[in-house]
């Protein structure tokens, strides 16, 4: 039960970075601040490794992993670019609601390639997202 607790705080930690970023961009490029956050972050993540005792975990990675965890790399450098570009020009409770329709692509995705089950809870669930999102969205 701690990926609750894990997931909770995550999810705190993303609606900082969301007004941190949103005031942070006012006066610069997105993409200049995107390349920035992403420098805070590698850095800030290889100490975390280092002080962890991690790094030398390296060698126990995979070809097959590797390959994922690139492209998930990959593909959240490209989320954020997006982000922050819909931040620089919109409203930060309205692009952090629509950002958050990601859940409902993810439990398409799992389906999908995972085996994951969809169950009419589920649909439910991405369904009251969407119209959140929607809520949260007009004005």
């Amino acid at each position: 039960m701690s990926w609750i607790i894990f997931a909770i705080l995550s999810a705190i930690f993303a609606a900082l970075v969301a007004i941190f970023g949103k005031i942070g961009i006012q006066n610069i490029d997105s993409v200049l601040g995107t390349t920035l956050r992403s420098f805070v972050m590698f850095s800030f993540l290889a100490a975390t490794s280092i002080f962890l005792g991690k790094a030398n975990l390296f060698s126990t990675i995979d070809k097959k992993a590797l390959f994922y965890i690139i492209l998930s790399g990959v593909a959240g450098a490209i989320s954020w670019l997006f982000y922050f570009f819909a931040l620089k020009g919109g409203p930060v409770s309205s692009v952090a609601a629509i950002d958050r329709l990601s859940v409902v692509f993810v439990v398409i995705l799992a389906f999908l390639f995972l085996g994951e089950k969809l169950t009419g809870q589920s649909i439910l669930g991405a369904a009251l997202l969407i119209i959140g999102a929607i809520l949260l969205t007009l004005k």
